[in-house]
């Protein structure tokens, strides 16, 4: 079974997002979507708020699971059986970055292969941050997110 592992913190999950998982159901027999603790971000969301959003968003994916880890990327793609680990790639400001993580990981586990996706182009100046900005700024996110981040969001922000 070809497994990829779709790791990234989610603060909050967008359209784009999304996409890509969509994009990786086309290629692979299971994509496991984890919500990554990266103790260098403040996220708005907690781990459990993050992935309970992700599981309600795509309730309707088959051979989709979601999950969350502490740890290196690596580590948890074996853990979980991933042959491959998925990264967005919305610009070239994106791809330096991605890069140098992605020949990172190939050293510490040389099995595992980074697989860069472009989401359609209409998400590609969508990012958790603009959404968080929006959202704080009482602005209308419904074209982004799906309804239960909108939710989260209105709450967060009353």
């Amino acid at each position: 079974m070809r497994k990829v592992l779709y790791p990234g913190t989610f603060d909050p999950v967008t359209y784009g997002h999304i996409d890509l998982i969509k994009r990786a159901i086309e290629l692979f027999d299971s994509v496991v979507v984890t919500v990554a603790i990266n103790p260098g971000k403040a996220p708005l969301f907690t781990t459990e708020e993050r992935v309970n959003m992700l599981k309600e968003s795509l309730k309707d994916f088959k051979n989709v699971s979601v999950d969350s880890f502490d740890g290196l990327v690596v580590e948890h793609a074996k853990n979980v059986g991933a042959s491959g680990i998925l990264r967005g790639l919305r610009a070239l400001s994106d791809f330096e970055y991605e890069f140098q993580m992605a020949l990172m990981n190939r050293k510490l586990a040389n099995n595992i292969t980074t697989i860069f996706l472009m989401p359609d182009e209409k998400f590609t100046y969508l990012n958790s941050s603009i959404i968080r900005n929006l959202a704080s700024l009482k602005s209308d996110v419904s074209d982004f997110v799906p309804q239960v981040v909108q939710q989260a969001l209105k709450k967060k922000f009353k």
